[in-house]
């Protein structure tokens, strides 16, 4: 059955980039909100983003997408390594999956209460919020190589190509 499914992403390996790819291009607004607004405020004491109640909403909504981003984006290291060792591949999964810790350990809401200074919502000291800010950055060199990766085979491969996903062949 393993077979059958690497068969498929095989077959599909530019789709499933730019799936992988697309969820994790979402990823740079929350990072985006994290420096502008979190780390910023922390820093030097001004926000350069103070997003309305909607658009924290909506930000959260796009932190619900790190989870199938992350799972995405392993199967595209994975599926390397399964071909050929490479070092880099293994690294990107470390960074990846640290996410993890990230998501499960350390809430953003965590983050924000700490170095914002709004009330404490756990009695874990701030460097852990500072190390789940820096697990939160190790997405950006992942992001990019994962969207350089779908934009070689998308050219490679073309559009048409690239989107017929149910086709039997």
């Amino acid at each position: 059955m393993a077979g059958k499914f690497w068969a498929w992403y095989e077959r599909h390996l530019t789709l499933n980039l730019g799936i992988a790819g697309g969820l994790f291009l979402l990823q740079l607004v929350h990072l985006y909100w994290l420096t502008s607004h979190v780390v910023l405020h922390r820093v030097i004491g001004i926000s350069l983003w103070d997003p309305s109640p909607f658009l924290e909403w909506l930000l959260l909504v796009v932190d619900y997408t790190e989870i199938p981003a992350l799972i995405t984006t392993s199967l595209v290291y994975i599926n390397e390594l399964r071909k050929k060792y490479h070092f880099k591949s293994v690294l990107y999964l470390i960074f990846l999956n640290s996410q993890f810790l990230h998501i499960f350990w350390i809430t953003d809401e965590f983050v924000e209460a700490r170095l914002t200074g709004a009330p404490e919502v756990t009695v874990l000291p701030v460097w852990l919020a500072l190390i789940a800010i820096g697990i939160d950055y190790l997405e950006l060199p992942v992001i990019y190589e994962t969207i350089k990766r779908f934009l070689e085979r998308l050219k490679k491969d073309g559009f048409t190509k690239a989107t017929k996903v149910f086709k039997e062949e």
